[in-house]
């Protein structure tokens, strides 16, 4: 799943989870810390796993991303498993709570059976945070492009996430000359879960459009089969969009690549969400 995906928001609250076998595991710590409001979720979390130890039997540690930029196993249940856990919380929160959690874990199921579910809530998304139409129509074609680009690797043999890392990164340095950290930099996104194409203008969104279809249709064309075939293919592919870029900054007399982003949208929308918890 998407890393823009990973963090989802219960009355201003960010909860971190992980896609894993099919369905969405959480964070039991930041479920804690929603329910209790205390000031030390792990402590809390920690006396709970000792007086049910039962608890234990349903969660499994996975990756999360944490404050620091790095990722450490953390306790993790699927939405089935954590209403077992918030039994055990006591919280007028409680019920709103396990309102949410299904509500997400139903949404999901419905995006699997209906993929056009799952477009028009990513529509909505960036029509509340404030985008401009043009933009969230570049976008949604973009998320469709790199989902064909990311099915074909996977029925190549991509199968680990530093290999899709590693091959969206040439692309991008071909296409940019800036692997997705650099531009990140670039563009002053210094938080993990941000998402760079989230901050690219029309012709950046554009061009990385071009660089994943053309590394699509030149893997399909070459029949490339495991990740350093495909690695070959994505650079030629976003060798593509480069010389797409090149033509135009030429013809413009101004680059294309930006250091501008759309942060101030996100910071808004993160201040209404403060506002609007605040008042409840």
């Amino acid at each position: 799943m998407d890393s823009d995906k990973a963090l989802v928001v219960f009355r201003g609250k960010e909860i971190r989870r992980e896609w894993h076998n099919n369905e969405w595991y959480f964070s039991v710590v930041d479920v804690v810390e929603v329910l209790t409001d205390s000031p030390a979720p792990r402590q809390y979390w920690g006396v709970l796993k000792k007086r049910e130890s039962q608890l234990l039997t349903i969660c499994l540690q996975l990756k999360l991303l944490s404050s620091d930029g790095k990722k450490y196993d953390t306790d993790c249940a699927n939405t089935e498993n954590m209403f077992r856990i918030i039994q055990s919380i006591p919280s007028k929160k409680a019920e709103p709570f396990k309102r949410w959690l299904a509500k997400v874990g139903y949404e999901r199921i419905q995006e699997i059976e209906n993929p056009e579910l799952a477009q028009d809530r990513v529509k909505t998304y960036y029509e509340l945070k404030g985008y401009p139409k043009e933009w969230i129509d570049k976008r949604l074609r973009g998320i469709a492009i790199r989902q064909d680009l990311t099915d074909e690797w996977k029925n190549r043999d991509i199968k680990e996430a530093n290999e899709f890392a590693i091959l969206t990164n040439e692309i991008s340095k071909a296409t940019f000359g800036k692997t997705v950290k650099e531009y990140k930099e670039f563009k002053n996104i210094k938080r993990d879960e941000q998402n760079l194409r989230d901050n690219m203008n029309d012709w950046e969104l554009i061009l990385t459009m071009l660089g994943e279809k053309a590394t699509t249709d030149i893997t399909i064309s070459k029949d490339s089969q495991g990740f350093e075939e495909c690695k070959d293919s994505a650079i030629e592919g976003g060798t593509i969009a480069k010389n797409t870029r090149k033509e135009i900054e030429q013809k413009t007399g101004k680059s294309i690549i930006s250091n501008e982003n759309y942060l101030h949208l996100t910071e808004k929308k993160a201040k209404q969400i403060k506002h609007q918890d605040k008042e409840k």
